[in-house]
């Protein structure tokens, strides 16, 4: 294989330009060209590319966001649409490509594969790490330690005031991001998809806290696929306790921002792997990390399979968020 496309997909996340460099310096390592893709599915419709090389991606490891660009692509949902795709695969003699995102852009890759004969790679690149087949998706660890800040933050007012304060944090339909942020940050209540708590048990252990000579409280609350969900559930707290309750919903800024170093290190893994594995003709998996070791993943199962959280995570929130 000596010909290959690199595009990004879905929301951006911290550490993609990490992964993007680290993919296109080992493949020029193994003698193959490195088309980028701009806009995702969009740009490969409509044909906007570019040349890749060791000074395109030179001072990127960096930057947050994605130097190639993403977008949702309604067209590419269509057969005409993945015609098109494939014109442009065509035009530029493309044998493999390299889809960073989720497991809504591994189904466009896959249908790319088993329409066209194209050979895919997977790379997970999302804050929410709610992709099977990795302990850990590339721009979790950036999104997390922005939580955390907010947090530490957070409590500072919170003492201030004695206020009990609720903190939002992405994730989609999942609690990653507040488990593992609420657990390092010390947040006195987690309230997560996985372990749902009803209005009267958060009050109830609100009040218990209180009572035991607590002034403040911080609360992560995942946004569980109600973005500002949060914002009533303060309310009710408030009706229901006394207590003076205050909300900060983070929303986007957990998406920007320099990755830190545990995203670039995954990145390049990640990146590197999934060159090999195009190498060496192989199609359809998602390279990942599990137990620290490169694990290749049929990327079906990236939808098919659901990721849960660390049953030793959830164990400590018991004991620490409490």
């Amino acid at each position: 294989m000596k010909h290959i496309g690199i595009l990004t997909s879905g929301g951006d996340a911290p550490g993609m330009n990490a992964c993007i460099r680290a993919a296109v310096r080992a493949a020029h390592a193994r003698d193959m060209d490195v088309v980028g893709i701009n806009r995702g599915f969009t740009g490969l419709i409509n044909d906007e590319t570019q040349v890749l090389d060791r000074r395109t991606v030179a001072n990127i490891i960096h930057l947050g966001g994605t130097i190639l660009g993403t977008a949702r692509s309604e067209e590419f949902k269509t057969r005409q649409g993945r015609e098109k795709a494939a014109l442009t695969l065509e035009r530029h003699g493309l044998e493999g490509l390299i889809v960073i995102g989720g497991e809504g852009s591994f189904q466009g890759g896959t249908l790319l594969q088993n329409e066209y004969g194209l050979k895919i790679q997977g790379l997970p690149g999302t804050i929410d790490n709610d992709v099977f087949g990795t302990d850990q998706t590339i721009g979790f660890d950036t999104a997390v330690n922005c939580a955390l800040e907010a947090v530490d933050r957070i409590r500072d007012t919170a003492l201030s005031h004695e206020r009990v304060f609720f903190l939002e944090v992405m994730g989609r339909n999942t609690g990653f991001i507040a488990l593992e942020s609420g657990i390092s940050g010390g947040a006195e209540q987690l309230v997560i998809p996985e372990e749902p708590k009803n209005t009267d048990e958060l009050c109830s252990r609100l009040k218990k806290s209180f009572s035991l000579g607590k002034k403040s409280a911080i609360i992560v609350v995942s946004e569980a696929g109600r973005p500002g969900h949060s914002v009533e559930l303060a309310k009710d707290v408030e009706n229901n306790t006394g207590f003076e309750t205050k909300v900060c919903v983070l929303g986007h800024l957990q998406r920007g921002g320099a990755p830190t170093a545990g995203d670039r290190t995954l990145a390049g893994k990640l990146g590197v792997a999934a060159v090999n594995a195009l190498y060496e003709e192989k199609s359809g998996y998602m390279p990942g990390i599990i137990r620290g070791r490169i694990a290749l993943t049929p990327l079906h199962h990236t939808w098919e399979r659901r990721k849960t959280l660390d049953p030793e995570l959830k164990d400590l929130m018991s004991v620490l968020c409490d």
